[in-house]
């Protein structure tokens, strides 16, 4: 059994712990967000069920990796969270897409290299976010098949 407390101080900032000790290490670290969107498509140059119009529920795993700042933050949640939603998502969630993505065959493993360079485009216009940088993106077509790209298969290329 798990003994309860309540905690009777709240620590303060520069009273209980100081402001240089809030970053523990300089190393670099991984961090990971996970979405979801709805969407429609249909592939060419297909034989099976998926040359036909099917929609799917896609989930997307973000993983990015950086320095922490001052704070011990690499990149906040809810920044990628805005990122995903006003660079990425406004061309999947709800879409055909087939019209909303550029030229391609929609397949997971074209729409994983979109993911990952719309997210590193946004991040190098992101300059507070010295640093920080794309690791993967694995998209989820089903629950058990997925697609993913790597940063070092996207830099070799």
């Amino acid at each position: 059994m798990t003994n309860f407390r309540i905690v009777e101080k709240l620590q303060k900032i520069d009273e209980d712990i100081q402001s240089n000790q809030l970053k523990y290490h300089s190393k670099r670290v991984l961090i990971s967000k996970e979405f979801t969107f709805d969407a429609a498509h249909h592939l060419h140059n297909y034989e099976g069920k998926c040359k036909n119009l099917h929609g799917h529920t896609y989930r997307a795993v973000l993983g990015l990796s950086g320095y922490t700042d001052e704070r011990g933050i690499v990149i906040d949640f809810g920044d990628i969270k805005e990122i995903w939603k006003q660079k990425i998502e406004i061309y999947l969630d709800h879409h055909y897409l087939n019209e909303t993505l550029p030229p391609m065959n929609t397949t997971a493993e074209n729409i994983v290299v979109w993911i990952f360079e719309k997210l590193n485009e946004a991040l190098l216009d992101e300059h507070r976010l010295q640093g920080a940088r794309v690791e993967f993106i694995k998209l989820y077509e089903t629950p058990t098949s997925y697609a993913e790209a790597r940063r070092e298969w996207m830099e070799i290329e």
